[in-house]
């Protein structure tokens, strides 16, 4: 049985000490020097200290600064371990003993979603759980792309996969991008990076604008996947979904914290009653 453990594994951050690494966090965040240290309750003379190396930060200011700045569990045991301490975060695995319940209850809720698609994934974008709706609406991609670990981007927007399937490929791969760009921005991950980078140049996709580097608000209420499926008759029909994506509450486990369950809801009565029927 795996047995949970503290995580050692290499930041994802730029190398280099704590203060480096807790500076160009603020950076990313646009955060001043002022405006975190008021925040975290230090003066701004120590926490430029902190920065540069000239003061060692306590387990307490580091982890408060990181809480500030949204810095994902993973990269607090990183600054943790640069400024000499040991980390914090458990990164237990999801077929653990130990999370058994969370299992157990992310399951409940995708498989009471039934028939409509919902799945739950990790930092990457890898399935880790799905229900029978989604799995029906992956049917007659190739193999290869649905093999584990299944990468959600590269089944959906693979000219293999998903995307001929997809009536309005264009304005769905403009979405995902831009939400995969964003998460890019947030989690400074180089995976996530190559990740982008290898979907945006697929040859169905890289002649899309990309304005959706520039992270601006779609000016839509809700960006619909409109995805064609066999009508059961030789045919096929349109069927139109939206997604909502949500994450477990005040994780304390670096599992948890980077799963998403995401739920796709009929965007019209028309899909409802074809799915149900």
């Amino acid at each position: 049985m795996p047995t949970t453990t503290a995580s050692s594994t290499a930041t994802t951050s730029r190398t280099g000490g704590v203060g480096e690494m807790l500076r160009d966090w603020r950076e990313d965040r646009r955060r001043s020097q002022l405006d975190l240290a008021l925040e975290v309750g230090v003066s701004t003379r120590h926490l430029s200290f902190v920065e540069t190396g000239k003061s060692k930060p306590s387990p307490e200011l580091v982890l408060a600064i990181a809480e500030r700045l949204a810095v994902p569990l993973r990269e607090r045991n990183s600054m943790l371990l640069a400024a000499g301490y040991a980390p914090r975060y458990q990164h237990t695995p999801l077929d653990g003993e130990a999370l058994a319940s969370v299992r157990g209850a992310l399951d409940q809720l995708i498989q009471a979603h039934d028939p409509f698609p919902a799945v739950v994934v990790d930092r990457h974008w890898n399935m880790v759980m799905a229900n029978p709706g989604a799995l029906a609406l992956t049917a007659g991609v190739a193999p290869d792309l649905a093999e584990p670990p299944v990468n959600v981007y590269r089944m959906t927007l693979h000219p293999d996969g998903m995307a001929p399937m997809i009536e309005n490929l264009d304005e769905w791969a403009h979405h995902l991008l831009s939400t995969l760009d964003r998460q890019v921005a947030a989690t400074r991950d180089p995976e996530l990076r190559d990740l982008l980078d290898e979907v945006s140049s697929y040859p169905n996709i890289a002649h899309i604008d990309r304005a959706w580097r520039t992270r601006s608000s779609v000016p839509t209420v809700v960006v619909p996947l409109r995805l064609r499926a066999p009508d059961g008759k030789g045919g096929t029909v349109v069927q139109s979904w939206f997604s909502t994506n949500t994450s477990i509450g005040t994780p304390a486990d670096i599992t948890l914290d980077e799963l998403h369950i995401e739920l796709f809801h009929p965007a019209d009565a028309a899909t409802a009653a074809m799915v149900r029927g």
